[in-house]
């Protein structure tokens, strides 16, 4: 039997706790106290497939994550306010840009054939998918885009992960070496470690003398009610140029989100600022919308690197501890996959330099 801990239960540890109970052989508890957690503050968009970031490992995990996440999906059996593959808007201003951006999307598509149908849509097209937008939109619509609700799909994987004989301890824990866990004044020891806490990660990590280089980024976003109209559950996510993502979710719902506040430190205050920010980004895609449509906002402290690139694997110099951090805000798109590469180490060596630089790289 194994003795295996878990440090964190946002989106990493949740599916890590999961697939580690699939096998009886393992005796897993997760901690988490869940205070900041981004993942439970999250809603998001799985759609990496046009993103013109340059890094190509990042690119890789991405999209390798979108396809790994869809098939988590199916097989936990989420539900459609967890996991729906709706569709993704992505829009351009000029149409020099849109003809170069549906371009990528061809050639994406290569090697990417869960994009799905690829469409170039007008205005027109464009409001009769989503009645709420007024502006004048053109943009590329990818069928295999899907957006999920972090907080649901944490809470599904755990549920399963308990029914599986998992042990979840929603309190702090601290490393005493790379063996012992202490919560308040009671101490445990576990053959593998592995730690998932975002960028709570360098205060784990610190009494065993590492310095890891992540910062911490705050996330806001907030829901609004809107009308309800025909479909609206189905309705896809809209990712516009220069604003914030759109995001009806049904039920007359609408998520805007979400900033990126490099300087915020653990702050886990809604701000007026953002609300302003994201209202009048949302404003911009439909004119009707009005400051009375709040009903619920959502704070949240991501980790990110200096590279913004995320790494995961076995400690530098010390196999029995497993971390991931630095997602960032693609932490939805590849947290599940990150977590099945870490527990492929448990049986296996891997490389992983299609996914990620050296890990030692954000070490010290």
């Amino acid at each position: 039997m194994k003795e295996i801990a878990i440090i964190g239960g946002g989106i990493v540890g949740a599916t890590a706790a999961y697939l580690l109970s699939k096998d009886e052989k393992n005796s897993v508890t997760l901690y988490d106290s869940a205070d900041g957690q981004a993942t439970k503050a999250a809603a998001g968009i799985i759609s990496p497939w046009l993103s013109k970031r340059r890094n190509k490992q990042w690119y890789a995990l991405a999209k390798d994550g979108a396809t790994y996440i869809a098939k988590l999906a199916k097989e936990t059996h989420m539900d459609s306010k967890t996991y729906l593959q709706s569709g993704t808007i992505v829009t351009r201003k000029e149409t020099a840009a849109l003809n170069e951006l549906e371009d990528l999307a061809n050639k994406r598509k290569l090697t990417a054939p869960e994009m799905g149908t690829i469409q170039r849509v007008t205005a027109q097209e464009i409001q009769k998918r989503l009645p709420l937008v007024t502006a004048d939109l053109q943009g590329i619509f990818i069928s295999g885009g899907a957006r999920i609700d972090g907080n649901r799909f944490v809470k599904h994987l755990l549920r399963l992960s308990e029914q599986n004989g998992v042990q979840i301890i929603r309190k702090k824990a601290e490393l005493l070496n790379n063996q012992t866990i202490q919560v308040e004044k009671d101490t445990q020891q576990f053959d593998t470690i592995i730690i998932c806490a975002g960028a709570g990660i360098k205060e784990l990590l610190a009494p065993l003398g590492y310095e890891v280089h992540v910062h911490p980024q705050k996330g806001q976003l907030i829901e609004l009610q809107v009308p309800h109209y025909q479909d609206d559950v189905l309705a896809p996510v809209l990712m516009p140029e220069s604003e914030k993502d759109f995001m009806p979710i049904g039920d007359g719902r609408l998520i805007i989100g979400a900033t990126h506040e490099n300087d915020a430190g653990f702050d886990l205050k809604f701000t007026q600022e953002a609300f302003e920010d994201l209202f009048e980004s949302a404003k911009k895609i439909d004119n009707r919308l009005s400051k009375d449509d709040l009903i619920a906002t959502r704070v949240g402290t991501r980790a990110f690197t200096d590279d913004f690139s995320p790494f995961f694997g076995q400690l530098p110099n010390d196999p029995r501890i497993l971390v991931a951090s630095g997602l960032g805000s693609s932490g939805l798109t590849t947290g599940p996959l990150i977590a099945n590469l870490m527990v492929s180490l448990l049986n296996t060596t891997n490389d992983f330099s299609n996914y990620q630089k050296r890990i030692s790289t954000y070490f010290s």
